[in-house]
């Protein structure tokens, strides 16, 4: 969609701002999504945040209200399950996953190779992932988020069995819409502090 900026926008700037660059910045702390867009640009519009933290726990904050909202759930879940969905699979091969940001794949590269593994085991362990991505994704309608940056493989697919075997679609939700939380506060921090 657009390229990751090199600095976020002084953040009580962003009710001036066109829209391209408010989706920018949406995608670029959230992975480019056009339901997160729909969701958050008229509340980038409509408030003003103190902090880059408040603008991302106000985004949760709608997250929420789609996840235990009672008469258009059903319309309102697809919407949340499209906005989880952005995230890409965990440890799939650059080459086999279609979108996610460069941000993802940076963040997800320590599960993509290993160090100390042979070639054997790294392609089990894969295998192992991909089953993993494959199961949540069926039990729970949604791909599986979490926050990986500086983790391993395995301990990502032990939290993967946990989150599976409780089978709480509900609690998986808000699990999830942490996740994405926190992965964009994580860059905010980072991109804020790398700004000149």
């Amino acid at each position: 969609m657009f390229p990751p900026p090199l600095h976020l926008p002084p953040i009580h700037h962003l009710p001036t701002l066109p829209t391209p660059q408010l989706t920018q910045l949406l995608s670029t702390l959230f992975e480019p999504c056009p339901a997160l867009c729909t969701l958050s640009l008229p509340l980038l519009r409509s408030q003003t945040f103190d902090s880059y933290a408040a603008l991302i726990g106000g985004v949760g904050l709608q997250l929420s209200a789609l996840s235990g909202s009672g008469s258009d759930s059903d319309s309102e879940g697809a919407v949340l399950e499209r906005i989880l969905g952005a995230h890409p699979r965990l440890g799939v091969g650059v080459k086999e996953e279609v979108g996610g940001s460069g941000l993802s794949r940076g963040e997800q590269a320590g599960l993509n190779r290993r160090s100390g593994a042979g070639v054997e085991e790294v392609e089990e362990e894969r295998g192992r992932l991909r089953g993993l991505n494959e199961e949540y994704e069926r039990v729970f309608g949604f791909g599986f988020v979490t926050f990986v940056d500086g983790r391993g493989r395995k301990e990502i697919m032990e939290e993967m069995e946990a989150r599976i075997e409780r089978r709480d679609g509900e609690a998986e939700k808000a699990v999830a819409i942490k996740a994405i939380c926190d992965i964009a506060a994580d860059r905010a921090r980072k991109l804020l502090s790398s700004a000149p």
